[in-house]
């Protein structure tokens, strides 16, 4: 073999490597489209508003709660379950408590099981939505407003879903930018200052 052929083979060979490099990059914001889309893997859908359809069949919806290790929140399900109708718009409330002396983001990722109600389980409103910040020995409520897609009893799989968990996970997120000026301008004693 010439030096011309080994000097071909190592370019084809970094081309590979690029390739599948690029494509390993692509395939998680593909799959995410994906799971958007279709509601595979447990993505559920947005809506602005409840459903104009309500059938009489009725779900239970299930409550899970827990949080990314070290973070510091106390985090749980105001109610465990509860039972609704197929296109009935649902409230639920989960509860977050900030027991340091310091103030914490949060933001939380959530996932439906079964995987096959993903895509039809529905959010109208959610604090999933946008980052949480709680203040040193602060408690709050936060809601999501969601309802169950009718179409849910005529799909192949979704028709034998009788239970549908919607899980968080709340992860430590970086303060915003004006929280954190704030924070470091009462930590130097300037905030009362600045303002006379």
């Amino acid at each position: 073999m010439t030096l011309t052929g080994k000097s071909r083979t190592v370019v084809q060979l970094v081309g590979v490597v690029v390739l599948m490099g690029s494509l390993a990059w692509a395939a998680v914001p593909a799959y995410n489209l994906f799971c958007k889309v279709t509601g595979f893997g447990g993505e559920t859908s947005v809506a602005a508003e409840g459903s104009d359809k309500v059938l009489e069949q009725t779900i239970k919806i299930r409550f899970d709660a827990s949080k990314e290790r070290d973070f510091p929140w106390e985090f749980k399900p105001v109610q465990r379950e509860m039972e609704l109708r197929i296109g009935e718009t649902g409230l639920a409330f989960y509860e977050a408590y900030n027991p340091t002396d310091r103030v914490i983001a949060g933001t939380a990722s959530y996932n439906v099981a079964p995987y096959s109600a993903g895509g039809f389980f529905t959010k109208i409103d959610c604090f999933c939505f946008s980052m949480q910040v709680l203040q040193p020995g602060e408690r709050v409520q936060m809601p999501v407003t969601f309802y169950v897609d009718p179409e849910i009893v005529d799909d192949r799989e979704g028709k034998y879903v009788h239970t549908i968990t919607l899980s968080y996970t709340f992860h430590e997120s970086e303060l915003p930018d004006d929280v954190e000026q704030t924070q470091a301008a009462l930590a130097t004693g300037t905030a009362g200052t600045a303002t006379q």
